[in-house]
Parts: structure tokens; sequence; C-alpha cells
């Protein structure tokens, strides 16, 4: 990851301004070539760490992994973060000064239009797994005509931060995102820290997960993970397709969650944070570039 900044730093001196639309998009597209895409990989400290699951009901499945408690609702929003009902001031200082601190290392000028705290520590289901999740609010369009390369850009560069940085709030990892200003986010709890008020206030009435269905959909899930990675690299073709076929899956899994009327507290999104949890995306994706690797290879016996 220095490798990634020092030759950001080497090409200060070359790069186009700031102030042209055409210079922002050389920026981008200069950035995604020598940035975190081309080396890919996970940095050591955020190995996935994942147990092979066993199938639903036997010893050593979900049921005896995780603790299921950490999903139930808390009695209040959590006092570290929150004082009736308004985040503490030396908090939301603090959340403040770590996104200017990531502003300050991108090439180009980024003005938010708002900066908001989102997931389950702006709800009533936060447990000592929760992360900081911030959002960092920008109108895309300001950026460039283009706007997927605007994303992939601030998704590469925020990937990066994450990757490089370990920085805890009492005990939460901060976690920074870039969102579009059209973009429609869809939870119960959102919380402006520009505004330092709520968007959407959560209802700690509303709280009800389905334990068993969530336990069953994410068991369904490991198990297709650990039959695709016994064939993986025997039958790369049709294990990309399979690993292709399951991650759409999980993008519909957690969408058809957040869009129910029971949003974070559905069954699809708690199986999602146990999928997370368990690091099976994570070795999901990490079986995606071994295949990739193996596709692309030549000259192999």
């Amino acid at each position: 990851m220095d490798k990634w900044w020092r030759l950001v730093e080497a090409t200060k001196k070359r790069e186009p301004s700031r102030k042209s639309g055409t210079g922002v998009e050389r920026s981008f597209r200069w950035l995604l070539d020598t940035g975190l895409q081309k080396t890919g990989g996970y940095p050591k400290k955020r190995r996935p760490n994942f147990r092979g699951s066993a199938p639903p009901g036997a010893p050593g499945g979900l049921e005896e992994e995780i603790d299921m408690e950490t999903f139930e609702k808390q009695p209040e929003l959590e006092p570290h973060i929150f004082r009736a009902g308004v985040m503490k001031p030396k908090i939301r200082k603090r959340l403040l000064k770590i996104v200017e601190g990531f502003l300050e290392g991108l090439k180009i000028e980024v003005k938010p239009l708002d900066i908001r705290l989102t997931g389950s520590l702006a709800n009533y289901n936060w447990s000592k797994y929760s992360d900081i999740d911030l959002h960092i609010i920008v109108d895309y369009a300001q950026l460039g005509e283009n706007k997927e390369l605007v994303k992939a850009y601030f998704n590469a560069a925020r990937m990066n931060w994450n990757d490089k940085h370990d920085i805890k709030v009492h005990g939460y990892e901060v976690e920074i995102y870039m969102e579009d200003a059209e973009e429609e986010h869809i939870a119960s709890g959102l919380y402006s820290l520009m505004g330092q008020q709520w968007l959407n206030e959560p209802d700690p009435t509303q709280v009800d997960i389905d334990h068993g269905t969530a336990h069953k959909k994410s068991d369904d899930i490991m198990t297709q993970i650990n039959l695709i990675e016994k064939f993986a690299l025997q039958k790369p073709k049709g294990a990309m397709k399979s690993i292709e076929r399951l991650r759409a899956k999980v993008r519909r899994l957690r969408s058809a969650g957040l869009k129910s009327e029971k949003a974070e507290f559905s069954a699809e999104n708690i199986a999602f944070k146990i999928l997370r949890r368990e690091g099976a995306l994570d070795k999901l994706g990490d079986m995606k570039h071994n295949v990739y690797d193996k596709l692309m290879s030549m000259g192999e016996e």
C-alpha cells in the first residue's frame, strides 16, 4: 500500500490541474491503473479467517460458531457513541477529523455534502462486532461526466485507506465509504454528523429477528462455497460460473432484505452479516481471484 502512495506522490508535478474536468478524468484513470486494483489480494492483517462450515445441524456448523445473541436488540443506542439520542461531541469531532484526513489524502479536491453514520451502531442491533460505518456523501456529477470512473476511483481509494489503517473508537473499527448524493441509501438508522441530527431515527420497537431463517440462508450459501472450493482449480471455467452465480445470489439476498419492511433486521441481512463475520465472503472473493489466475495461465502441465 505504501508503494501505491509513493506512486501517487511521484506524479503530482506531471498531473493535470484538478480543476479541469479532463484533468480529473485523467487522474482517475492513472490512479486506477497504478493503484489497488492492479495488485489485488488482502493485507496480512485482514486475511480471511474462514472455518469450513458443516451442513445445517451437523457438528461444527453455524449453530456452534455464531453467537446469535450478538444480533439481538439492545436496550439503548451505543452509550459510548450517543447520549440522549445525540452523538457525543467528542465522538463526532474525532470522526470528522478522521474523514478530513482521508479526504486530504485524495488526489482530487472533494467537498462532502454530508458525512453520515449508518449500520448497526446507528441502530439498536449494535454488538462487539459492529463497525463505525462512515459514509461520505459526494455529488459524483460535479467531479466528472464518467460517474462509473469516479465511483471506481473512490472505491479503490477507500479500500486502500481501510486496508492501510486500523483506527478504532471505543473498540469499534472505523470504515469509510464514498456515496453518490443521487444514490438511494436504505437504512432505518441514519445520522448526519454535519447536521448533528437523525435523517432516519431508529425505532427500538421494530427490532424482531428471525434467527432460524437467517441460519438456513447463511448455511446454504456457505455449503455452496465449500462445494465450489472442492473443484475450483480442477474445473476453473465451471467454478467461475458458479462463483459469479453465488456472488449475484448474495447481492440479491442482502438487497431484498434491506428493501423489505424489516430492513437491517431482516433474516436476509442477518444472513449476510453471518457470512461476512465468518469470512465466507472473503473466501468467495479469494476463490474468484485464484480461479481467474488459473484461467489466464498458460504452459502448465
